[in-house]
């Protein structure tokens, strides 16, 4: 007989599950309302850091800021940097300089970058003072790259070795120098007198390899090409074309500068579809911690321009007004062709702006995908335009009023197709992001088709 656990006895353990969580979460407020800083330093840190990190942020805002200051130089960087981004700026602002400046030299290079980046000047000033000459000018290195570059997101810890020495050497060397290597790492680049990046050895390889072999017989071809100031979707991009675990980062004369590991990617993959997701919907900002005021402040700019388009749709409609004076059917049925119009044209457009992110847009895929969306189009507005033309055809018992409604339904979803393909390529080759500013005009340009064509034919043909 199987031991394995039933449905009811899996749903029974999930619910054990998130009932010890939810009272593991009151302890952590009653230890912070009571100020038990002992209990409350030993049970996070027995916790995984990003189990932690997330027990933190189930607090509310005053209490967390107040367990951050309970905790002060307790609370582990490993904690402090799995924080969401607006959890950690409020731990840095809680946190003494000195205790930043203790949280600075654990980390490497790249996570001291995210740390930094949250800090203003002047407090940023008087903790890299609190560091030797030696680690401030390598911290301040990371921002004499542009943000969201890959210099920006590099950490300068990595293990280099030039192309005449041996397995044995390379090996020798790591254990003999185990503080300078990076906490993780998955390959040796291999370099020349001049510090170009050559090769790489992977680990895997170089344990498997006698010690008498030159790292220069052994050694691959690295497959990314990532200079510093690459942008971080063009990198990540890269990460998981070639299914890397790790990168070296070049300038443009091909020196080795820094490398990139998978775990930033992840932040990177999330943090940029999160941002074209929020941009699709007209949002540029969905914190957690978002004030009312905030979110108004990234809402309010596209409702602006949703509102200058939706006058748009209205200044066609009002060239017929004298024809939905006399067919007030008109009016209950422009909502239908309109609506699912719309849906047909964001359809597209999120099909469209996916495949331009995943580089599945170039040379002639652009060219199919232009002739695929707007087949679709067409193949949907045959049935949907004979659907629609049936229901109005009986609802109103218009026969004319279900050719016009028809034809009119036809003609909007091919152009639905054509537009939710064609709006985002035509923005790409501008140099705009179609994930942005692809919607507003998308939508525009169904609704303006399926104004005009619904009232233009029911001009012609009903009047």
């Amino acid at each position: 007989m199987s031991d394995l656990p039933t449905p009811q006895a899996e749903e029974q353990t999930e619910e054990q599950t998130r009932e010890s969580h939810l009272a593991l979460e009151q302890d952590v407020r009653e230890a912070v309302w009571e100020e038990d800083s002992r209990w409350l330093s030993r049970t996070l840190n027995r916790l995984y850091p990003a189990d932690a990190a997330d027990l933190l942020e189930q607090l509310s805002t005053d209490d967390f800021a107040e367990a951050v200051r309970l905790l002060d130089g307790q609370l582990s960087t490993e904690i402090i940097i799995e924080l969401r981004d607006e959890y950690r700026e409020e731990a840095v602002d809680v946190l003494p300089d000195e205790a930043v400046a203790a949280v600075l030299e654990e980390l490497d290079s790249d996570d001291v970058t995210t740390i930094l980046e949250d800090l203003e000047d002047e407090r940023r000033e008087r903790i890299l003072d609190e560091l030797s000459p030696e680690d401030r000018a390598s911290l301040e290195h990371g921002f004499a790259y542009a943000e969201e570059s890959a210099g920006r997101l590099m950490q300068r810890e990595y293990y280099a070795a030039p192309e005449f020495w041996t397995v044995g050497h390379a090996i020798d060397h790591a254990r003999d120098n185990a503080d300078d290597l990076p906490d993780e790492f998955y390959e040796v680049y291999v370099v020349d007198p001049a510090y170009r990046l050559r090769g790489e050895v992977p680990l895997a390889k170089l344990l498997r390899t006698p010690r008498d072999v030159k790292l220069s017989d052994i050694m691959e071809e690295v497959q990314s090409d990532i200079h510093v100031d690459m942008d971080q979707e063009e990198v990540a991009y890269q990460f998981q074309k070639y299914s890397l675990a790790s990168a070296p980062v070049t300038d443009e004369a091909g020196r080795l500068l820094g490398m990139l590991t998978v775990d930033d990617m992840v932040d990177v993959i999330q943090e940029e579809n999160t941002e074209d997701f929020l941009a699709m919907s007209g949002v540029n900002s969905a914190d957690g911690s978002d004030t009312v005021l905030d979110s108004v402040k990234a809402r309010a700019p596209w409702l602006a321009v949703n509102l200058i388009t939706a006058f748009v749709a209205s200044g066609i409609i009002s060239l017929f007004e004298s024809t939905i004076d006399q067919i007030v059917q008109l009016a209950i049925l422009m909502p239908v062709v309109a609506a699912l119009g719309g849906n047909a044209g964001s359809q597209g457009l999120a099909v469209a702006v996916r495949a331009i992110a995943e580089r599945e847009m170039d040379g002639d895929a652009s060219r199919r995908a232009i002739v695929r969306e707007t087949l679709t189009g067409l193949a949907n507005g045959v049935i949907f335009a004979i659907g629609v033309a049936a229901i109005a055809g009986f609802w109103f018992q218009s026969t004319g009023l279900a050719i016009t409604i028809g034809i009119a339904m036809f003609a909007t979803f091919i152009w639905a197709g054509f537009s939710g393909i064609i709006v985002p390529l035509g923005l790409r080759k501008v140099g705009a992001d179609p994930a942005v500013a692809s919607s507003v005009f998308v939508l525009t340009l169904t609704d303006v088709m399926a104004f005009f064509s619904f009232l233009g034919l029911a001009t012609l043909i009903l009047l």
